[in-house]
């Protein structure tokens, strides 16, 4: 059992996949004062509260004649949610019910329920403004399906289109003495460290992902590769798949290009790391410090 639970999941969401190709329902629904709309404006969420962020939302009847790019993405408590894109406007107008924020800063500080909803709000919209036109002919698509599904308006093609999601590998790996490979990429803050990590290439295996991924970027064979856990991660629209591996060696070549520098360390040292300029652990809503951190509390 992990040591906790990955950052934008969502234990109470229904997403009532049933209700999508009702269209009389969507109808009725995106208009309701019991439906909650939670408005995206270009990636950033919809927030308020004094003392701590909030996901802030609107309702079906706040709407009036409002057209916006729509998604449903379930029930909590039967009462539906909505995501709705407001990028189009330079300033959308919402002032007097919330802010919008950028996630990464405030999803953190949110409950994992609401960090959750707002993960799938930001994910889906983003598939929503990627996809506007057909990868194959060209021409517009339109949104169908309550916002799961864009259909090309070419009648002479009418492909349908899905949400996607890709994955990556994310990996911790150890040595024989129960140490830690912890690096850092060029592009990131001086002192940041993480576990390694990659996107999985067409027709590989997440095993084969994760031991490639390895090497290239730190030039060392590993075995035991061991599925750990999962995490929605939508910047922009990423699954990270969890896992931990054991090194064959422990004698590092680094690429350049991805690896600025790299060490073993010890759950010790990790425990008692000063978090300073000097070293830092990832973000507390990411699926590798869960990794790190569940690595901690069993070594």
């Amino acid at each position: 059992m992990n040591y906790r639970r990955n950052f934008y999941e969502n234990s109470t969401l229904d997403r009532a996949a049933h209700l999508r190709e009702d269209e009389d329902w969507y109808r009725q629904t995106i208009v309701s004062i019991e439906t909650r709309i939670l408005p995206v404006w270009r990636s950033q969420s919809f927030v308020s509260g004094v003392e701590g962020p909030d996901l802030a939302h609107l309702t079906g009847e706040d709407l009036g004649q409002l057209d916006h790019e729509a998604a449903f993405l379930g029930l909590v408590d039967d009462t539906p949610y909505f995501a709705m894109d407001f990028s189009r406007h330079e300033d959308p107008g919402l002032s007097a019910h919330g802010e919008f924020h950028d996630l990464r800063a405030v999803g953190p500080q949110m409950t994992a329920n609401q960090g959750a909803l707002a993960a799938y709000a930001r994910g889906i919209l983003h598939w929503h403004r990627r996809h506007q036109f057909c990868g194959r002919c060209g021409w517009p698509t339109v949104s169908v399906w309550a916002g799961h599904k864009r259909n090309c308006s070419n009648p002479d093609c009418n492909l349908d289109h899905f949400p996607r999601t890709d994955p990556a590998v994310i990996m911790l790996i150890h040595d024989d003495q129960n140490r830690v490979l912890m690096a850092r990429h060029p592009n990131w803050a001086e002192g940041l460290h993480s576990v390694l990590a990659g996107f999985v290439e067409p027709c590989e295996s997440l095993e084969q992902a994760v031991a490639r991924e390895v090497y290239e970027e730190a030039g060392i064979r590993i075995t035991d590769i061991r599925y750990h856990s999962s995490q929605p991660w939508p910047f922009p629209s990423n699954i990270m798949l969890g896992f931990t591996a054991r090194a064959l060696k422990t004698d590092l070549t680094l690429d350049p290009n991805e690896l600025a520098e790299a060490c073993w360390m010890t759950p010790e040292e990790l425990r008692n790391s000063p978090e300073n300029e000097t070293f830092s652990l990832p973000r507390p809503d990411s699926i590798s410090r869960v990794l790190i951190e569940d690595w901690i509390h069993r070594h």
